[in-house]
């Protein structure tokens, strides 16, 4: 099981990181997140994740959309959770090669993951609003 954040600011973009070029999917785009440990809450291992690849504190989430994707190179299918989320703390690029902060409409020109594909298009229309779904919880 992986977790991952849709972070959007104030001014409606949202942080995205491109993973190391030494990397499984090398320079692919992602949003923030990983695998969940064995026992361990969603909230808790996104949590963790935040803090271990940008180094910023976890406030508040909500999930917003899940996906199952089996990738070529993996024996079995990923269940991927996505949540809506609210950071504290100065953004650093701990894990990924970069980071960016990009609007919605623009998330289409990132090369991403594959199991991303789904939501990125739900973002970039507007029918997926993470601060919207934050703001309801």
């Amino acid at each position: 099981m992986v977790v991952a954040a849709v972070i959007e600011r104030g001014d409606r973009r949202i942080l995205i990181g491109q993973r190391r070029r030494d990397d499984t999917s090398a320079l692919k785009w992602e949003f923030p997140g990983g695998k969940v440990r064995g026992g361990e809450e969603l909230e808790a291992a996104l949590a963790r994740e935040l803090q271990e690849e940008l180094g910023v504190e976890l406030v508040k989430s909500r999930e917003l959309a899940r996906t199952q994707y089996r990738y070529a190179n993996l024996a079995e299918e990923l269940e991927i959770h996505f949540f809506a989320a609210k950071i504290a703390g100065v953004v650093a690029a701990r894990s990924f090669e970069q980071v960016a902060w990009v609007l919605p409409r623009e998330l289409g020109q990132y090369d991403f993951l594959a199991a991303n594909r789904e939501l990125i298009a739900h973002l970039a229309t507007g029918k997926i609003k993470p601060r919207e779904i934050l703001e309801e919880g």
